[in-house]
Protein backbone atom coordinates (compact mmCIF):
# COMPACT_ATOMS: atom_id res chain seq x y z
CA UNK A 1 0.00 0.00 0.00
CA UNK A 2 1.44 3.27 -0.93
CA UNK A 3 2.14 5.42 1.55
CA UNK A 4 0.18 8.77 1.88
CA UNK A 5 2.72 11.73 2.11
CA UNK A 6 2.23 14.94 4.26
CA UNK A 7 1.24 16.56 1.25
CA UNK A 8 -1.79 14.59 0.53
CA UNK A 9 -2.66 14.92 4.01
CA UNK A 10 -2.93 18.67 3.75
CA UNK A 11 -5.15 18.32 0.03
CA UNK A 12 -3.04 18.80 -2.24
CA UNK A 13 -2.38 16.08 -5.18
CA UNK A 14 0.21 13.15 -5.13
CA UNK A 15 2.24 14.69 -7.62
CA UNK A 16 2.48 18.38 -6.51
CA UNK A 17 5.10 20.02 -4.89
CA UNK A 18 4.82 21.87 -1.29
CA UNK A 19 6.79 24.08 0.31
CA UNK A 20 7.39 25.36 3.98
CA UNK A 21 9.89 28.19 2.95
CA UNK A 22 11.29 28.21 5.99
CA UNK A 23 12.77 31.92 7.90
CA UNK A 24 15.62 30.53 10.66
CA UNK A 25 16.99 32.71 13.18
CA UNK A 26 14.66 35.30 13.89
CA UNK A 27 15.55 37.00 16.84
CA UNK A 28 19.34 35.83 16.49
CA UNK A 29 20.00 39.50 16.22
CA UNK A 30 18.38 42.85 15.38
CA UNK A 31 18.94 42.75 11.72
CA UNK A 32 17.64 38.96 11.68
CA UNK A 33 14.92 40.44 13.11
CA UNK A 34 14.22 43.29 10.30
CA UNK A 35 15.37 41.21 7.60
CA UNK A 36 13.06 38.07 8.54
CA UNK A 37 9.69 39.76 9.05
CA UNK A 38 9.85 41.74 6.40
CA UNK A 39 10.67 38.58 3.70
CA UNK A 40 7.21 36.97 6.12
CA UNK A 41 5.36 39.96 5.10
CA UNK A 42 5.94 40.25 1.44
CA UNK A 43 6.46 36.89 0.75
CA UNK A 44 6.78 34.11 -0.48
CA UNK A 45 8.30 32.94 3.10
CA UNK A 46 5.54 31.48 4.53
CA UNK A 47 6.73 30.77 8.44
CA UNK A 48 9.90 31.09 10.91
CA UNK A 49 11.26 30.37 14.17
CA UNK A 50 13.15 32.37 16.90
CA UNK A 51 15.91 31.23 18.98
CA UNK A 52 14.93 32.01 22.39
CA UNK A 53 18.33 32.36 24.02
CA UNK A 54 19.09 35.36 21.97
CA UNK A 55 19.83 39.01 22.85
CA UNK A 56 16.89 40.05 19.97
CA UNK A 57 14.48 37.49 21.16
CA UNK A 58 12.26 39.87 23.10
CA UNK A 59 11.88 42.28 19.97
CA UNK A 60 10.86 39.27 17.51
CA UNK A 61 8.43 38.05 19.96
CA UNK A 62 7.22 41.94 20.48
CA UNK A 63 6.82 42.28 16.28
CA UNK A 64 5.04 39.20 15.92
CA UNK A 65 2.35 40.33 18.53
CA UNK A 66 1.86 43.34 17.16
CA UNK A 67 1.38 41.81 14.06
CA UNK A 68 -1.37 39.05 14.77
CA UNK A 69 -2.14 39.24 10.69
CA UNK A 70 1.39 37.62 9.70
CA UNK A 71 -0.23 34.37 10.95
CA UNK A 72 3.40 32.99 9.04
CA UNK A 73 1.75 30.11 7.44
CA UNK A 74 -1.79 31.24 6.67
CA UNK A 75 -3.42 35.11 6.25
CA UNK A 76 -6.15 35.71 8.72
CA UNK A 77 -8.18 38.69 9.92
CA UNK A 78 -6.19 40.97 12.14
CA UNK A 79 -7.59 40.19 16.10
CA UNK A 80 -5.46 41.68 18.26
CA UNK A 81 -6.33 38.60 20.54
CA UNK A 82 -5.01 36.37 18.38
CA UNK A 83 -1.54 34.83 18.71
CA UNK A 84 0.81 35.11 16.33
CA UNK A 85 2.66 31.28 15.32
CA UNK A 86 6.09 30.81 15.45
CA UNK A 87 8.46 28.08 15.57
CA UNK A 88 11.22 27.77 17.89
CA UNK A 89 14.55 27.48 16.78
CA UNK A 90 16.07 25.19 19.32
CA UNK A 91 18.80 26.38 19.73
CA UNK A 92 22.48 24.70 21.37
CA UNK A 93 24.88 26.56 20.13
CA UNK A 94 26.29 29.92 19.85
CA UNK A 95 28.58 30.12 16.88
CA UNK A 96 30.31 33.53 16.18
CA UNK A 97 33.45 34.57 17.73
CA UNK A 98 32.50 37.36 19.69
CA UNK A 99 28.63 37.60 20.01
CA UNK A 100 27.46 34.98 22.17
CA UNK A 101 24.61 33.86 24.12
CA UNK A 102 23.93 31.05 26.86
CA UNK A 103 21.46 29.07 28.05
CA UNK A 104 17.43 29.85 29.32
CA UNK A 105 17.77 27.47 31.69
CA UNK A 106 20.16 28.84 33.86
CA UNK A 107 23.97 27.88 33.75
CA UNK A 108 23.69 25.91 37.37
CA UNK A 109 20.96 23.79 35.49
CA UNK A 110 22.78 22.54 32.49
CA UNK A 111 26.55 23.32 32.90
CA UNK A 112 27.51 20.37 30.17
CA UNK A 113 26.10 22.64 27.88
CA UNK A 114 28.76 25.45 29.03
CA UNK A 115 32.18 26.15 27.05
CA UNK A 116 34.76 27.38 29.19
CA UNK A 117 33.27 31.11 28.44
CA UNK A 118 29.84 29.98 29.96
CA UNK A 119 28.81 30.24 26.98
CA UNK A 120 26.56 27.55 24.60
CA UNK A 121 29.62 25.70 22.16
CA UNK A 122 30.93 27.40 18.69
CA UNK A 123 30.06 24.06 16.81
CA UNK A 124 27.61 20.87 17.32
CA UNK A 125 30.41 18.37 17.90
CA UNK A 126 31.26 20.41 20.88
CA UNK A 127 27.59 19.82 21.94
CA UNK A 128 27.55 15.89 21.19
CA UNK A 129 30.96 15.88 22.41
CA UNK A 130 30.17 16.91 25.95
CA UNK A 131 25.76 17.72 26.59
CA UNK A 132 24.14 15.50 28.94
CA UNK A 133 20.82 14.42 27.06
CA UNK A 134 19.00 15.35 29.88
CA UNK A 135 20.20 19.04 30.85
CA UNK A 136 19.50 19.23 26.83
CA UNK A 137 16.01 18.43 27.12
CA UNK A 138 15.67 20.76 30.43
CA UNK A 139 16.69 23.44 28.31
CA UNK A 140 14.97 22.84 25.22
CA UNK A 141 12.19 22.74 27.29
CA UNK A 142 12.92 26.02 29.00
CA UNK A 143 13.61 27.67 25.20
CA UNK A 144 9.77 26.53 24.02
CA UNK A 145 8.32 27.85 27.58
CA UNK A 146 9.69 30.87 27.74
CA UNK A 147 8.31 31.49 24.02
CA UNK A 148 4.59 30.54 25.12
CA UNK A 149 5.10 32.58 28.00
CA UNK A 150 6.15 35.34 25.49
CA UNK A 151 2.93 34.84 23.74
CA UNK A 152 4.06 32.92 20.60
CA UNK A 153 1.55 30.51 19.78
CA UNK A 154 4.27 28.17 18.96
CA UNK A 155 3.39 26.19 15.67
CA UNK A 156 6.44 23.90 15.29
CA UNK A 157 9.81 22.86 15.95
CA UNK A 158 13.16 22.92 14.67
CA UNK A 159 17.02 22.87 15.07
CA UNK A 160 19.73 25.74 15.01
CA UNK A 161 22.92 23.92 13.16
CA UNK A 162 20.84 20.89 13.20
CA UNK A 163 22.32 19.53 16.73
CA UNK A 164 19.43 18.57 17.66
CA UNK A 165 18.83 15.87 15.14
CA UNK A 166 22.30 14.39 15.93
CA UNK A 167 21.92 11.13 17.46
CA UNK A 168 22.26 11.82 21.25
CA UNK A 169 19.38 14.21 21.32
CA UNK A 170 17.08 13.14 19.18
CA UNK A 171 14.71 10.70 21.84
CA UNK A 172 14.63 14.31 22.87
CA UNK A 173 13.62 15.69 20.23
CA UNK A 174 10.83 12.94 19.40
CA UNK A 175 9.27 13.70 23.03
CA UNK A 176 9.39 17.30 23.07
CA UNK A 177 6.85 16.72 19.93
CA UNK A 178 5.04 14.71 21.57
CA UNK A 179 4.48 16.03 24.93
CA UNK A 180 3.78 19.60 22.90
CA UNK A 181 1.95 17.77 20.18
CA UNK A 182 3.51 19.88 17.58
CA UNK A 183 5.47 19.30 14.43
CA UNK A 184 8.65 19.21 14.00
CA UNK A 185 11.52 19.18 11.04
CA UNK A 186 11.89 15.86 9.97
CA UNK A 187 12.14 13.95 7.19
CA UNK A 188 12.11 10.42 5.73
CA UNK A 189 14.93 8.90 5.20
CA UNK A 190 15.66 8.39 1.94
CA UNK A 191 19.71 7.18 2.26
CA UNK A 192 20.11 9.08 -1.67
CA UNK A 193 18.53 12.58 -0.52
CA UNK A 194 20.89 12.28 3.22
CA UNK A 195 24.27 11.78 1.24
CA UNK A 196 23.24 14.52 -1.29
CA UNK A 197 22.10 16.48 2.00
CA UNK A 198 25.69 15.90 3.51
CA UNK A 199 23.80 13.73 5.61
CA UNK A 200 25.73 10.08 4.67
CA UNK A 201 25.39 7.54 7.09
CA UNK A 202 22.38 9.38 9.42
CA UNK A 203 19.42 6.66 8.18
CA UNK A 204 19.38 4.48 10.76
CA UNK A 205 18.95 7.28 13.37
CA UNK A 206 16.73 9.43 11.13
CA UNK A 207 14.51 6.19 10.66
CA UNK A 208 14.64 5.68 14.05
CA UNK A 209 12.80 9.16 15.15
CA UNK A 210 10.50 9.17 12.11
CA UNK A 211 9.23 5.69 13.23
CA UNK A 212 8.73 7.38 16.84
CA UNK A 213 7.20 10.33 15.39
CA UNK A 214 4.66 8.99 13.08
CA UNK A 215 3.61 6.20 16.06
CA UNK A 216 2.73 9.40 18.11
CA UNK A 217 0.78 10.88 15.02
CA UNK A 218 3.47 13.26 14.46
CA UNK A 219 4.16 13.62 10.28
CA UNK A 220 7.56 14.22 8.83
CA UNK A 221 7.98 16.04 5.07
CA UNK A 222 8.73 13.91 2.34
CA UNK A 223 12.12 15.92 1.29
CA UNK A 224 14.07 18.99 2.47
CA UNK A 225 16.99 21.57 1.20
CA UNK A 226 18.89 23.27 4.10
CA UNK A 227 21.43 24.78 1.38
CA UNK A 228 21.28 28.16 2.38
CA UNK A 229 23.69 30.50 2.10
CA UNK A 230 26.10 28.30 0.32
CA UNK A 231 26.26 30.67 -2.78
CA UNK A 232 28.71 33.43 -4.23
CA UNK A 233 27.90 36.76 -4.20
CA UNK A 234 25.79 37.27 -8.04
CA UNK A 235 24.96 33.62 -8.22
CA UNK A 236 22.35 33.47 -5.50
CA UNK A 237 19.23 34.01 -8.12
CA UNK A 238 20.54 30.68 -9.85
CA UNK A 239 21.40 28.64 -6.58
CA UNK A 240 17.92 29.47 -5.25
CA UNK A 241 16.37 28.18 -8.67
CA UNK A 242 18.21 25.21 -8.70
CA UNK A 243 16.80 24.60 -5.01
CA UNK A 244 13.41 24.52 -6.56
CA UNK A 245 14.06 22.48 -9.19
CA UNK A 246 15.63 19.78 -6.97
CA UNK A 247 12.50 19.63 -4.45
CA UNK A 248 10.96 16.27 -4.94
CA UNK A 249 7.13 15.63 -5.02
CA UNK A 250 5.86 15.80 -1.84
CA UNK A 251 5.67 18.11 1.41
CA UNK A 252 9.66 19.94 1.47
CA UNK A 253 11.14 21.78 4.24
CA UNK A 254 12.71 24.70 2.90
CA UNK A 255 15.15 26.78 4.94
CA UNK A 256 16.18 30.31 4.18
CA UNK A 257 18.21 32.88 6.34
CA UNK A 258 16.32 36.20 5.51
CA UNK A 259 18.56 39.09 7.28
CA UNK A 260 18.88 42.68 6.76
CA UNK A 261 22.36 43.56 5.66
CA UNK A 262 24.67 46.11 6.92
CA UNK A 263 26.80 46.57 9.99
CA UNK A 264 25.17 45.18 12.31
CA UNK A 265 24.70 42.16 10.40
CA UNK A 266 28.42 42.32 8.50
CA UNK A 267 29.95 42.12 11.85
CA UNK A 268 28.35 39.22 13.63
CA UNK A 269 28.46 36.82 10.34
CA UNK A 270 31.25 38.49 7.76
CA UNK A 271 30.85 35.25 5.76
CA UNK A 272 26.97 34.87 5.35
CA UNK A 273 26.06 38.56 5.28
CA UNK A 274 25.34 39.28 1.68
CA UNK A 275 23.71 35.82 1.37
CA UNK A 276 21.30 36.56 4.14
CA UNK A 277 20.87 40.16 2.69
CA UNK A 278 20.21 38.61 -0.42
CA UNK A 279 17.83 35.77 0.75
CA UNK A 280 16.09 38.40 2.69
CA UNK A 281 14.88 40.09 -0.71
CA UNK A 282 14.37 36.71 -2.56
CA UNK A 283 12.12 34.92 -0.37
CA UNK A 284 10.37 38.70 0.38
CA UNK A 285 10.01 39.77 -2.75
CA UNK A 286 8.55 39.20 -6.46
CA UNK A 287 11.82 37.20 -8.01
CA UNK A 288 11.41 34.44 -5.50
CA UNK A 289 7.69 34.43 -5.93
CA UNK A 290 8.05 34.43 -9.58
CA UNK A 291 10.33 31.62 -9.21
CA UNK A 292 8.59 29.77 -7.32
CA UNK A 293 5.27 30.15 -9.55
CA UNK A 294 7.12 28.92 -12.39
CA UNK A 295 9.04 26.13 -10.69
CA UNK A 296 5.23 24.60 -9.81
CA UNK A 297 5.57 24.51 -6.19
CA UNK A 298 3.03 25.57 -4.02
CA UNK A 299 4.02 26.95 -0.75
CA UNK A 300 1.93 26.21 2.70
CA UNK A 301 3.10 27.24 6.28
CA UNK A 302 3.38 25.13 9.58
CA UNK A 303 0.07 26.11 11.45
CA UNK A 304 -2.08 23.67 9.34
CA UNK A 305 0.48 20.63 10.00
CA UNK A 306 0.18 21.58 13.59
CA UNK A 307 -3.35 21.40 13.01
CA UNK A 308 -3.10 17.95 11.51
CA UNK A 309 -1.12 17.42 14.55
CA UNK A 310 -3.77 18.66 16.96
CA UNK A 311 -6.88 16.85 15.74
CA UNK A 312 -5.73 13.75 15.87
CA UNK A 313 -5.84 11.85 18.75
CA UNK A 314 -2.50 10.55 20.30
CA UNK A 315 -1.40 7.23 19.80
Amino acid sequence: MARITLAERLGFGSNERVAVVHVDDLGMCHAANVGGFAALRSGPATCGSLMVPCGWFQEAADIARAEPDLDLGVQREMHAEVEVGLGVHLTLNAEWPHYRWGPVAGRARVPSLLDAQGYLPHTTAETVKRAKPDEVEIELRAQIEMALAAGIDVTHLDSHMGTVLYPPFLPVYAKLAVDYRLPVFAFHPDDAVLEARGLKGFGPFVRSLVGELEQAGIPVFDDFDADSLGFAPGTGAEHNRARLAGLGPGASYLICHAAQGGEELATITPDSAHQRDFERSWYGGAAGREAIAAAGVKTIGMRPIRDLVRAAAPR
